[in-house]
């Protein structure tokens, strides 16, 4: 499969190419951790709460139980009042209770039927430490009963008239106290899951409401291509704003190129038109002089061209983005070019070497190279170039100077025509100084002609805006 053939698949949008899906997929991440987090936490905590108030159950019994127990004469425990919780009183009920002393068989509720409690305390029952006395309340889950699990609460001790440590203990089937968890987690979890719907449902809103002003860019965009507009009139909001703006200056920045290339086309074929008819006159006539009018108008058409062709590749380099180029080193790359070229002259070079300015390197190489060949040419065989020592000013300057005979005063805006020449007894199109100014002008900048103090012969002001 050839490259062509790929490049499609390579640029297809991957799933998060989408602004919406890849808010979604991160609104969604959030709510799932943020719920996850907080659900568990708070079931946790209902859990505890639940299991809490479930020993306090527990406590309130063997509290009660202690308070009620008496020591008969034979130093036996027995109730001076009845507990009250039927449930004591049911066999197999779920709700027990348990005495055991040293040298006392242990005293089970009638709810034990005949079954007795196996308590874990290491000092409960026969196997009691005299050393150990448990008086606080600890409380842990037994599985002694098949199928009936339970949670038992116990604590030792000595009832007045006796010396035997006593071993209160309450014990309760735990299948209330795990109905009630599963209640609350399964309320918790449709809870969270509702609750989380909603947000992503309302993120979703959120998005196409808050992505809105984008469809909306869309489709100004669109009524431009339709309707032939060249601006995006409608209101949208101050974010998209800056968008608008930047589309809005694209689109005049591709209008100025357009009518820029229609001016350009225009005018050469303005300027080819009159050579064209002086050499079909001229053949048709068959005028004696035919060759020497083809070879003149032949140059001038080239004039227009070379002119024509300058201008339209400065218009194409700006407009492919912001530039910068390093003034010292094209005015470097200059001068050994012209050098080469009058070898018996001097050009010098100085000023700054940091100066960058905002023009593409060709067109840099192109103006200097016609100013600094200009100088050596016309000029008495010295040349110097100054680079502006200005960093903070939007704009660089460059002069060039020779010590040649200038240009008076009155010609200095005449010698910036298409194909004007002063000194016609050297070669050349008359088109350097015309281009060094429509380049120029091109990126912003301009070029003005004087008379240098130092050398006495023509000094051109360049000023280029700087990067």
């Amino acid at each position: 499969m050839s490259a062509e053939e790929n490049a499609p698949a390579l640029l297809a949008p991957t799933p998060l190419a989408s602004i919406a899906r890849r808010m979604g997929f991160i609104a969604a991440g959030w709510i799932i951790v943020l719920l996850l987090g907080g659900g568990i936490a708070l079931e946790r905590a209902l859990t505890s709460q639940v299991e809490a108030n479930f020993d306090e159950q527990l406590e309130y019994q063997l509290t009660a139980m202690i308070t009620a127990a008496e020591v008969d004469p034979f130093g036996d425990v027995f109730f001076e009042r009845n507990l009250g919780n039927q449930a004591f009183l049911e066999p197999n009920s779920g709700l027990y209770w348990q005495i055991s002393g040293e040298g006392f068989d242990p005293w089970p509720s009638r709810s034990l039927w005949d079954r007795t409690l196996e308590l874990r305390g290491e000092n409960s029952g026969n196997d009691r430490d005299p050393e150990h006395f448990d008086s606080e309340v600890h409380y842990y889950n037994s599985d002694q009963f098949d199928g009936e699990p339970m949670r038992i609460a116990e604590r030792m001790v000595i009832l007045p008239g006796s010396e035997t440590r006593w071993t209160f203990a309450v014990a309760s089937a735990t299948e209330q106290m795990d109905d009630q968890v599963q209640l609350v987690r399964s309320i918790l979890i449709w809870s969270f899951a509702a609750l989380g719907l909603g947000l992503f449902v309302m993120a979703l809103l959120q998005i196409r409401y808050g992505l809105s002003p984008l469809r909306r860019v869309r489709v100004a965009i669109q009524k431009l291509r339709s309707t032939g507009e060249n601006r995006i009139t409608d209101r949208l909001p101050i974010e998209v704003q800056p968008l608008v703006e930047e589309v809005n200056a694209l689109l005049q920045h591709t209008e100025q190129q357009a009518e820029e290339a229609r001016t350009h086309a225009g005018n050469l074929a303005h300027a080819l038109k009159t050579p064209l008819t002086v050499l079909t006159n001229a053949a048709t006539a068959r005028a004696p002089d035919l060759n020497e009018a083809v070879f003149r108008e032949t140059r001038t058409m080239q004039r227009h061209v070379d002119h024509h062709l300058a201008r339209a590749r400065a218009v194409g380099r700006r407009a492919v983005g912001q530039a910068r180029t390093d003034v010292r080193q094209s005015a470097e790359a200059v001068r050994r070019a012209v050098e080469r070229l009058y070898p018996e002259g001097r050009l010098d070079v100085a000023g700054s070497k940091d100066a960058m300015v905002a023009i593409e390197r060709q067109d840099l190489d192109e103006i200097l190279g016609n100013l600094i060949e200009n100088a050596a040419k016309y000029g008495g065989g010295s040349v110097f170039v100054t680079l502006d020592h200005e960093p903070g000013s939007p704009m660089c300057r460059i002069w060039v100077e020779d010590d040649g005979v200038g240009i008076p005063e009155k010609e200095r805006l005449r010698i910036f025509d298409r194909g004007a020449r002063l000194d016609t007894g050297k070669p050349g199109t008359g088109l350097g100084l015309a281009i060094v100014r429509d380049v120029a002008e091109i990126y912003g900048g301009s070029v003005t002609l004087g008379e240098s103090e130092d050398l006495g012969g023509l000094l051109v002001e360049l000023r280029l805006p700087r990067a």
